[in-house]
């Protein structure tokens, strides 16, 4: 059977034979749901994590959370955009509750939050190799992409990798990820297999984390294709953020992309970045996100969006959470009625190595251009396969799907 969306959206996971062994067991768990104070609604993508540890993950949509640890968890910390950060003891032998009251504040009238964007976003594009790690690190990190068929999943892969980045005053090209554990469902239904392959996904653990690159806005010849907008600042682990918007105002042959960053006022770090590609010419988005397809088959761009969030820890700012969203429609030219597809992707960091436990990954055991995370995986049917690692937890649509392959695999 073909490979389900060929996607080209696995870059940082395709390795080749396993680097590392498996981690020591995560005997300690803590599970909960975090939801917002005032109405009750569950708060996906809070940041999770153990203080004193480099243990990490991020609630899924439906708040649900699973942190584990090789030590007995006595706190647990919670950070959400525009939520006051909250760190409450662990209660490892029940489900928490964790309710996040919005985040408010009083500016100072000294507080500078307006000026020339252009001027704050070059000055913290400056301070990059200050306020980014100076040493290589290494990382656990989790992720996972889902292909949905409108709105029935048809293909679920999840990865645990290794993330090897050199210091930030260092080229980005040394920087490598390797597969530690991978599996993956796949619908078996011939109608759900189409031989489309698209660009971009998540390479979050190398190639996406633009700081690190200096990709798109933090390129100084790129940014003069767009305006900048200061916009109200907001409160990101209790801190106040200049927030620039970036509105392109230039006709090019390639599409651009609308953008906002998020920049702490007081480090001048960068503590997030949206960015969704611009639709307004499909024949422009198409190419930026279309790498090949059958002749017979039409290709309609939707959305090609990607999120960054980075985290302050010892002084240091790194990439903590990455998710990308590809939304597209296609049909066979001879059908009446096209079909949406949409490809969701994240990566978190679950882990940082102590710096005596650094080592380069093995460049024969690093990604490679020709793989495909589909051909090396295995199936979903061990229930501990994840046990001794930090993951994000399915949602509960999630689950539903899973339970529904595995029923059509065993049929």
């Amino acid at each position: 059977m073909k490979t389900i969306l060929r996607l080209l959206t696995l870059l940082c996971l395709l390795a080749g034979p396993l680097a590392f062994g498996q981690t020591d067991s995560l005997r300690y768990s803590v599970r909960g749901t975090v939801v917002d104070a005032s109405g009750g609604r569950p708060l996906g993508y809070v940041s999770v994590t153990l203080p004193g540890t480099n243990y990490a993950t991020v609630t899924n949509q439906d708040g649900v959370f699973v942190i584990k640890s090789d030590t007995q968890p006595r706190f647990v910390s919670f950070s959400l955009m525009g939520y006051k950060s909250q760190t409450v003891p662990a209660d490892p032998d029940q489900m928490m509750r964790v309710r996040l009251n919005r985040g408010q504040f009083t500016l100072d009238p000294a507080q500078v939050v307006s000026g020339d964007p252009l001027t704050i976003l070059r000055d913290a594009i400056y301070r990059i190799t200050a306020n980014c790690p100076d040493e290589a690190e290494l990382f656990d990190c989790f992720y996972r992409e889902t292909v949905q068929k409108r709105q029935r999943f048809i293909y679920i892969s999840e990865a645990v990798t290794k993330m090897y980045k050199t210091p930030f005053r260092v080229n980005f090209g040394r920087d490598r990820a390797a597969v530690e554990k991978s599996r993956l469902l796949t619908s078996p239904r011939k109608s759900d297999t189409l031989s489309v392959k698209v660009v971009g996904g998540p390479v979050q653990a190398v190639d996406l984390d633009i700081v690190k690159t200096r990709d798109f806005f933090l390129d100084e010849e790129y940014l003069e294709m767009f305006d900048l907008e200061m916009m109200d600042p907001v409160m990101l682990d209790d801190r106040r953020q200049f927030v620039i918007q970036l509105t392109p105002i230039v006709q090019q042959d390639f599409a651009l992309h609308h953008g906002t960053i998020y920049i702490d006022q007081e480090t001048m770090a960068f503590s997030r970045i949206e960015m969704t590609l611009d639709m307004s010419d499909p024949e422009k988005a198409s190419r930026a996100m279309l790498v090949s397809k059958p002749m017979d088959i039409r290709f309609r761009p939707k959305e090609m969006s990607l999120l960054l969030n980075y985290k302050r820890e010892d002084g240091k700012s790194r990439l903590s959470y990455a998710r990308t969203v590809f939304r597209f429609n296609c049909d066979a030219r001879k059908r009446l009625f096209n079909t949406e597809f949409t490809v969701i992707a994240e990566m978190v960091v679950t882990n940082r190595y102590p710096t005596a436990d650094v080592a380069p990954i093995d460049r024969k055991e690093a990604f490679r251009s020709n793989e495909i995370l589909a051909d090396k995986t295995q199936t979903y049917f061990d229930p501990d396969f994840w046990k001794d690692y930090n993951i994000i937890e399915p949602t509960e649509s999630l689950e539903n799907a899973i339970g529904r392959l595995k029923r059509e695999e065993s049929n």
